[in-house]
């Protein structure tokens, strides 16, 4: 049974304010990014102790951390990012859960991509090993602009380092937005790596992200391979509905509403269960 979870900042900044949605919707997991308007690894002590006091209140549970981790040019120092990825699996641990949401390092403009893999790699192996220590598993994001931004490279991330411990988020807008196809050209090389959805659509050749079933991400046939191939993971509602801000795009309770009224709708038209 497939679970659905999302980026409830989208919601609102008030932590609060997110949970209460989620639980009007019966969603019972959330994607942890952000909280009060600071992301979940600039939170304090104290603010970490909070978020979870809620959550156990509300009954809600993390499925991932949403780090920015591996957010940042691939020349960029690198040190420092580590210190920020050893913290996000001390947080991991603190929210229970085994995921952490990473990228494969910005690219600088007019650089061609494939002339860092080294480096990217390298990096990217280095961050999993932690990672590997904690018994946490690392789920990269296919984003624009990074390195992972095409199903090639994303395989070649995950084929180059050759962990259990990283694994592949498949999200259909942001492939629509990089010039691909996700169902003819990303979904056959991302499916045995694929561990969890990120589901949010896009209309191709436009900055336009619109509710799944939508656009042009072929969201409802990847759904319906999916459950015909048996996959079990979690579905993150990622409206990017209304205006962008810096941890994602602040939709609001509506937008977020029909983005997951969206995705049930789909999920109900193909007769597949969800918790």
């Amino acid at each position: 049974m497939w679970t659905l979870t999302g980026f409830a900042d989208e919601i609102s900044d008030d932590f609060g304010e997110q949970l209460s949605l989620l639980k009007q919707l019966g969603v019972t997991h959330l994607e942890f990014r952000s909280a009060w308007g600071t992301n979940i690894l600039l939170l304090s002590r104290e603010q970490l102790d909070e978020a979870k006091r809620m959550l156990d209140e509300a009954g809600i549970k993390v499925s991932s951390i949403g780090s920015p981790i591996g957010k940042i040019l691939v020349d960029d120092d690198f040190e420092e990012h580590l210190d920020a990825m050893r913290h996000a699996v001390e947080v991991a641990r603190f929210f229970d859960t085994r995921y952490i949401r990473i990228f494969s390092f910005f690219i600088p403009q007019g650089s061609d991509p494939d002339s860092h893999r080294e480096e990217v790699l390298r990096r990217m192996r280095v961050i999993t090993e932690i990672a590997e220590q904690a018994g946490i598993t690392l789920l990269h994001e296919n984003e624009k602009d990074i390195y992972g931004d095409i199903p090639r490279r994303c395989v070649d991330v995950l084929e180059g380092v050759g962990s259990p411990h990283l694994r592949a988020i498949l999200d259909p807008a942001n492939y629509v937005q990089c010039g691909v196809d996700p169902l003819a050209e990303a979904y056959p090389v991302i499916r045995p790596h694929l561990e969890y959805m990120h589901l949010k659509d896009a209309v191709a050749n436009t900055p336009d992200v619109v509710p799944v079933g939508e656009g042009d991400g072929h969201v409802p046939e990847i759904l319906h391979q999916l459950h015909e191939s048996g996959w079990d993971g979690f579905l993150s509602i990622e409206p990017h509905l209304g205006d962008y801000t810096e941890w994602g795009a602040m939709s609001g309770p509506e937008l977020w509403t029909k983005a997951h009224t969206a995705l049930v709708g789909l999920l109900q038209a193909e007769g597949i269960e969800y918790r």
